[in-house]
């Protein structure tokens, strides 16, 4: 290409970034100094009112259940097991046959000492009559009673051991895993199974001494199980200890829980909320409440002026949160937006819930 040919090129690319220049200083150049004319823009914003609300003061615990009854079932003799007449998981009544052990021996000894009473009694009578006619001495009537109070005593022992062969239910429950099987011998406290009654259960568990005055029987409990998720179980404290541990420095209560269908065994570990009281309070939703290092706070919106106020928070629930103090019923808080806020600057109100549950959808 010829030098004047290069020359041209030149000539022609410089007039057409010269002319676009000119164009952006005509069209653009002055488009800041006009958006400075018009001022600050307003943060778009969604706010909601500090409402008043119950909010149930919840103190959480953890123990373990036990049944409102239970015995090891345990014999009082030794013996071969003749019978046993129940299985695991089975419901029984107070009184009712839950081990036989062999019994012939005891039943008798049980006729022996019926008929040695009987023969006692023939002989006092007799004493009684000689002793009317002067037959027989004083001694003599009075050694025949005190047999025949002896043979009673046999026959109270006789009665007792062969009793003892029979083990009742001492209360109604469910019969745990038996430790032996009938035709087996077994000794005097030998353990044969457990028996439980379910028809409540307790819960112990222990608070800090700072909830001593506050925590009576009575009051309600919530208890929720792993092993039930969703199910909540009420119930009410039953007794509250009268010591305070010196160590721990927390005092024992117990909890009971109806359980009229057996659905919490024994020791089954819970979770527990025990409800101190209901006041009412002025609650926010929590998408309102901002976190800066130890501070709290919200943005209240007042002449569509953001003004910052650093608040003190409470129990929450249900997504909201209760304002212990630094915020008055009905003010306007930001709750969407609040990138876009600063202290003291203007706002435009895009949307305004009137009930907190409307403040629990996401941000835009």
């Amino acid at each position: 290409m010829s030098f004047f040919k290069q020359l041209l090129i030149l000539v022609v690319l410089a007039a057409g970034s010269y002319g676009g220049y000119l164009l952006y200083q005509e069209h653009y150049a002055t488009e800041p100094t006009a958006a400075q004319g018009r001022g600050p823009q307003s943060a778009p914003v969604e706010v909601a009112p500090a409402v008043l609300r119950e909010m149930p003061e919840i103190v959480e615990a953890v123990g373990t259940t036990r049944a409102l009854q239970s015995v090891e079932i345990v014999p009082e003799a030794s013996g071969r097991i003749e019978e046993m007449p129940i299985s695991t998981g089975q419901r029984v009544e107070a009184g009712q046959v839950l081990v036989r052990l062999d019994d012939a021996i005891a039943r008798a000894d049980l006729t022996e000492a019926e008929a040695q009473l009987t023969e006692r009694e023939r002989t006092v009578e007799r004493a009684k009559q000689l002793r009317e006619s002067n037959a027989v001495a004083a001694a003599t009537l009075d050694q025949a009673e005190a047999r025949l109070a002896e043979a009673r005593a046999q026959l109270d022992r006789a009665r007792q051991r062969l009793s003892e062969r029979t083990i009742l239910a001492p209360f109604g429950g469910v019969v745990g895993l038996s430790e032996v099987d009938v035709g087996a011998r077994v000794n005097a406290g030998t353990q044969i199974t457990w028996l439980d009654d379910l028809s409540e259960v307790e819960i112990g568990f222990a608070l800090p001494e700072t909830l001593f005055s506050r925590v009576r029987s009575g009051q309600a409990v919530n208890a929720l199980s792993a092993a039930f998720p969703g199910q909540e179980f009420t119930g009410v404290i039953d007794a509250v200890d009268s010591r305070i541990d010196p160590v721990s420095r927390s005092f024992r209560a117990r909890a009971r829980i109806p359980n009229p269908d057996g659905t919490l065994p024994a020791g089954m570990f819970m979770s527990l909320q025990l409800i101190l009281g209901r006041p009412e309070m002025v609650t926010v939703p929590e998408e309102a409440l901002v976190y800066q290092a130890a501070e709290t706070y919200v943005f209240v919106v007042e002449d569509d002026t953001a003004r910052r106020i650093t608040v003190k928070t409470g129990p929450r629930l249900d997504g909201m949160v209760a304002i212990v103090d630094g915020l008055n019923e009905g003010a306007r808080v930001v709750t969407r937006g609040l990138h876009r806020v600063r202290d003291g600057g203007a706002v435009s109100i895009r949307a305004e819930s009137d009930t907190p549950a409307a403040a629990n959808q996401s941000d835009s």
